[in-house]
């Protein structure tokens, strides 16, 4: 049973584990066949950063940049925060890919999911 599962990643590299696990999960439920959108809030946008990306990793979880790379070739859409990542200086050329969105693309997201997962 194929689902459309959101994971919101709200945690940066300030907690490497859960900041890792919550795109470990996204990466894992594309590698299945799965519906996934990510949205990147908060400190989480800081994971946008090619630099922050590389240097954070996940004990247990893994790496942040791999698993980038796993959702970047798995054409799985990344959104991050507007207001989060203007007010972090992050603009969507950070990262090639990535989609500025406000709060209302969340709550479209949530909307149109079956399932979402916070991290």
């Amino acid at each position: 049973m194929i689902v459309r599962l959101l994971v919101q990643v709200a945690t940066g590299p300030e907690n490497p584990t859960r900041a890792a696990l919550g795109l470990l999960v996204a990466r894992t439920a594309a590698e299945e066949g799965h519906e996934v959108r990510v949205f990147l809030a908060g400190d989480g946008v800081q994971l946008a950063r090619p630099e922050t990306a590389a240097a954070t990793q996940g004990i247990g979880s893994g790496s942040v940049a791999e698993h980038w790379q796993a959702l970047a070739d798995a054409g799985v859409p990344v959104f991050l925060s507007g207001l989060s990542s203007k007010a972090r200086g992050i603009g969507a050329e950070t990262r090639a890919g990535v989609e500025l969105a406000q709060p209302a693309k969340l709550v479209e997201l949530a909307a149109w999911a079956d399932s979402a997962l916070v991290y």
